[in-house]
């Protein structure tokens, strides 16, 4: 990304040198090495899994299981429970798709969804807490809202959840790599995560946590040969599915890209969660005052340091199409994203201060551009 001021990781991440190289040798290995690799390859899967344990504390890599993106993780939850007509599941009006469409493939079962509106921009515990029925099932979240920025209360919510037997599902794709995620503290039961965004990592990979609890819950809908307990013994078909979350992953992974995935976490671990977060945190919330600053621009993103993350998005002054500003900002070889009208920015630890001042400058730029040529 030479000359690039990148700022779109809530979007997809380019993948840093180590990554690359991770794979290649791995491709290399494949085309003119020893070719069949899969015996070499496990040890790097088991490590992914505990990497990825690491990365959010669950319980042991057995809690993990890897998946091509978080749709495939959440499906293996929704798939693999019993439903019944009336049971009611909790989502929220700013939801991505990701974490609605597998909930609303519910609805032949004659699940009841509903969608807690959030006028101020904000999900929290006390708006949740009067949203539950005696039919709640599920309550389903992103830790991170993918517009806004938001960052949920995880902690408060995950208790009241458990308090009242309901599953606390986490679609954790804006957060995880990012910002702190504690499935234990927060009394997570599923969290879902993609690895292409925050996490930096190849597209087609991600992970699924759930707890011992919740997998012996779930029947599951899809098994493949390698979800069984001895995938070795090939005509064993009495053999049962592995007693780890391994069970989920039915057949041939994404091998290379999980090369990728391994590097991509030890990089992130190598840097530590806590480092990257409060740097982060500090550059959203620089960058926040800025662009706020800007003449009759709009901040949709929080400004309280709990309830930020590593997006901020605005809305720019209604007389400049948000289309032509983010024209400008391209050309200008800036990246972020326009999402819905309003222009997304989402740095990560490699950003600068410096970065911040000069993004906010381009915008501020790029807003008199578009205003001159309508």
């Amino acid at each position: 990304m030479q000359g690039v001021l990148y700022l779109n990781h809530a979007a997809t991440s380019p993948l840093h040198l180590k990554v690359v190289e991770a794979i290649t040798r791995h491709l290399e290995d494949r085309s003119r090495g020893k070719l069949e690799t899969w015996f070499d390859d496990l040890p790097m899967l088991r490590e992914t899994r505990q990497m990825i344990a690491q990365l959010i504390n669950a319980e042991s890599e057995e809690r993990i299981a890897l998946t091509a993106n978080t749709s495939d993780a959440i499906n293996i939850i929704t798939s693999g429970l019993s439903w019944k007509a009336g049971d009611h599941i909790l989502l929220n009006e700013m939801e991505f798709p990701a974490n609605v469409w597998p909930y609303m493939a519910l609805k032949r079962h004659g699940v009841s969804l509903e969608f807690l509106q959030c006028p101020e921009g904000r999900i929290t515990p006390e708006a949740i807490h009067r949203a539950l029925r005696p039919t709640t099932r599920v309550v389903a979240l992103s830790a991170v809202q993918f517009l806004s920025g938001y960052r949920a209360d995880l902690e408060s919510i995950g208790a009241l959840c458990r308090s009242r037997n309901i599953l606390f599902i986490v679609d954790g794709i804006q957060a995880v790599g990012a910002m702190p995620i504690d499935v234990q503290r927060m009394k997570i039961d599923a969290l879902a995560a993609g690895a292409q965004k925050w996490q930096m990592a190849p597209h087609g990979t991600g992970f699924l946590y759930l707890t011992e609890e919740l997998q012996h819950r779930i029947q599951q809908a899809f098994v493949g040969w390698l979800s069984v307990e001895a995938p070795w013994n090939f005509f064993d078909y009495d053999q049962p599915l592995a007693r780890t979350a391994r069970r989920y992953e039915g057949g041939t992974l994404n091998i290379a890209g999980l090369w990728g995935y391994h590097a991509a976490l030890q990089l992130l671990l190598e840097i530590g969660i806590p480092a990257i977060t409060d740097h982060i945190l500090s550059l959203t919330e620089d960058l926040s005052i800025r662009l706020s600053q800007l003449p009759e621009v709009q901040l949709l993103s929080p400004s309280l340091r709990e309830e930020r993350a590593g997006i901020v998005t605005i809305l720019p002054p209604t007389s400049v199409s948000a289309d032509a500003v983010f024209r400008l900002l391209t050309e200008r070889r800036v990246r972020i994203s326009l999402r819905e009208g309003t222009l997304r920015y989402s740095p990560h630890f490699y950003n600068s201060l410096t970065d911040m001042e000069l993004v906010a400058e381009l915008t501020r730029e790029a807003i008199h551009s578009a205003s001159q040529q309508q």
